[in-house]
């Protein structure tokens, strides 16, 4: 599916990760409402809806939206943290509902860290199985999502290792470099990795992804540290079908429409003699939280990248 729209239907949580983009606020919509923004996207004529928060389990009426979602023709899926879905009934009532795919964060292969990172102790562990339990049902399927930040980012290939071994189902991982901007992120600069720190470590994840037959997305990384897998990048793939993306925040910023420029971020003067700037997302916090001497031009051919973007399916 390439357009996927996203519905924010809590801004409660219950874990306080210290890079959260989006930490509890106190909003939160009804049932109501967030049919009425499913509907929207279906207007739209989006491919299928992300439903997001906040943490989107902890809303009593998941269920019914996922099957409004599903009874619209827009494919439903949830981005969790997996807590409320390692044990008892939920799970089988979403899927019950309609519910085929899910996106289970992860943040890393140690689940000291995970934990440390979420404040919630435990918290890796139950993940992890709620990524067994998909695996165990029929019908699902589940993308594990992965924040690059300083405590993982020299061992990236860990974490592939770690679903690879365990979790033979999952075919789609997604790598987020974090956005500095965020609040929590400004708050605790700690987890801020450098680009160097990644380098290496995402190239041997990618490569190890790629070896096993898996497909892999990175965010917010520019593209003279992907080299060879500048066609994973998102930003990268955005710009070059021209894409958009429709998000219904709960906050003051409303709805907002993404179209493919919105995905271009900062640069920095050695940028201007780069072949693929203009397919690259740039960095975000450049200047305030990066280095701009952290990025350089590389001169690999920008319609080869997007011939092989226009190849593949997402």
């Amino acid at each position: 599916m390439a357009n996927l729209g996203y519905v924010q239907v809590t801004r409660s949580c219950n874990q306080a990760c210290r890079f959260c983009s989006n930490p509890p606020s106190g909003l939160e919509i009804d049932l109501a409402e967030a049919r009425r923004r499913v509907d929207d996207l279906v207007a739209r004529r989006f491919d299928g809806v992300i439903l997001t928060g906040g943490e989107p389990t902890l809303v009593p009426w998941l269920p019914e939206l996922v099957a409004h979602a599903a009874s619209r023709g827009l494919a439903p899926r949830i981005i969790t943290n997996g807590q409320r879905l390692a044990e008892g009934p939920l799970l089988d009532q979403l899927a019950a509902a309609g519910l085929r795919h899910l996106h289970v964060s992860l943040y890393s292969h140690d689940p000291a860290v995970h934990d440390q990172l979420t404040c919630n102790p435990g918290s890796h562990q139950r993940a992890t199985r709620t990524l067994e339990r998909v695996g165990e049902r029929p019908g699902l399927s589940a993308d594990v999502n992965c924040v690059i930040h300083s405590y993982n980012a020299g061992s990236l290939e860990r974490v592939v290792e770690l679903v690879l071994a365990r979790f033979p189902h999952v075919r789609h991982l997604v790598f987020n470099n974090l956005d500095p901007r965020m609040e929590r992120v400004a708050a605790n600069r700690d987890t801020i990795p450098r680009l160097a720190d990644l380098e290496v470590s995402l190239a041997r994840a990618l490569r190890l992804l790629s070896a096993r037959g898996l497909t892999f997305r990175v965010e917010r990384v520019p593209l003279c540290y992907m080299a060879e897998w500048a066609h994973a990048s998102t930003e990268t793939r955005k710009l070059v079908k021209d894409e958009e993306r429709v998000i219904h925040f709960l906050d003051g910023k409303g709805t907002v429409r993404q179209q493919a420029q919105a995905f271009l971020r900062a640069r920095a003067p050695a940028c201007a003699a780069c072949r693929v700037s203009a397919i690259c997302g740039g960095l975000d916090g450049l200047g305030d939280f990066h280095d701009g001497a952290e990025l350089y031009p590389i001169f690999l051919d920008p319609d080869e990248i997007a011939a092989r973007v226009r190849r593949e399916r997402d």
